[in-house]
């Protein structure tokens, strides 16, 4: 009997593909860059199984021209590369892996937060242009953290897990978000709900933890941004179409802010010539939030996982819309 032909978009941890490698008929992209969109329309017309990454645009299109697809695994716990609608009427299930990259995203988002408020960037290249002379009392003066406001938008899983650090660097955490936490689970996380506004206002330290949906697009502009403190910092660690990139730009270089690190940008990789780029006041890092070495084995195992239940026509184990059921 054939195995099932599957098409991985890149090469993933040996884990994941130690699962799979008896039990389909498989085929990688083995370059580092994403397969261009007429490969993949290619492949897919041959395939029972596609596992891809947040940088593969799986749309209608690609979707519908994929007679013999029976699951989408993908490699991420976000999932706004794909058109979820198109592939459940299609009755395609979509997997992903959220959960397990919620303690590295959050570690992160913490590392970036500490650097930009702390200036670690601009002081490694303060000494790498030479310019470290001698100790000086006004030099690279960053941010305290104790007794500061921790403001969180959007307080899933690592909104969650980025409160419990705030905690032991006695912040005052609040957040934001559609629908109120439960009183029991705001007092374990120590948290305050408040107005999107109130939050904007009130915040030294913004962190942005929203999927990116059509509400949340842009969410963070030339408004919000003007709410903000002149001493606030913002940071992103989930999605880059949720800040508008000129509007915080100019935030920046007008003082508006104090600063900004971001781990995602719109679109990614940014060009080099790009704004953001140039100014000193902005840390940038190539959407690693879950690049731990543990995390992504465990993202590639839950992906492989997926797509052979998809494959054997089970229920996956982390379903996108498993009203396909």
């Amino acid at each position: 009997m054939s195995k099932p032909k599957v098409f991985i978009t890149r090469q993933i941890p040996q884990a994941g593909l130690d699962l799979l490698k008896d039990k389909v008929d498989l085929e990688i992209w083995e370059k580092n860059e994403p397969p261009p969109y007429s490969i993949l329309l290619d492949k897919v017309q041959e395939v029972e199984g596609l596992l891809c990454l947040l940088t593969d645009q799986i749309d209608q299109q690609l979707i519908n021209q994929a007679p013999h697809l029976k699951v989408i695994s993908q490699m991420a716990v976000g999932y706004d590369n794909i058109d979820i609608n198109t592939a459940t009427i299609r009755g395609i299930p979509v997997g992903h892996t959220p959960g397990v990259l919620t303690e590295a995203t959050a570690d992160l988002t913490w590392a970036l937060l500490m650097a930009i408020t702390r200036r670690i960037t601009e002081a490694q290249e303060y000494i790498k242009q030479g310019k470290w002379t001698t100790w000086q009392p006004m030099g690279l003066l960053g941010a305290d953290f104790v007794g500061a406001t921790l403001g969180i938008i959007g307080l899933g899983r690592i909104g969650q897990a980025v409160a419990r650090r705030g905690k032991g660097f006695n912040l005052k955490v609040i957040y934001h978000k559609p629908r109120r936490l439960y009183p029991k689970l705001e007092q374990e996380l120590g948290v305050n709900y408040v107005s999107f506004e109130q939050l904007l206002k009130e915040s030294d330290f913004i962190s942005l933890h929203t999927p990116l949906t059509e509400r949340t697009y842009h969410l963070i502009g030339e408004n919000e941004l003007k709410l903000m403190k002149q001493t606030a910092f913002l940071i992103n660690t989930a999605r880059g179409g949720i800040i508008d990139q000129n509007a915080l730009c100019y935030a920046l270089q007008q003082g508006q802010i104090a600063g900004a690190a971001l781990d995602v940008t719109e679109p990614e990789p940014l060009p080099k010539e790009h704004q953001l780029l140039t100014l000193s006041n902005v840390i940038v890092t190539p959407h690693i939030g879950s690049a731990s070495y543990q995390t992504r084995f465990q993202m590639a195992i839950m992906a492989a996982q997926n797509l052979l239940a998809g494959l054997q026509g089970q229920p996956l184990p982390n379903c996108v819309n498993p009203n396909i059921y």
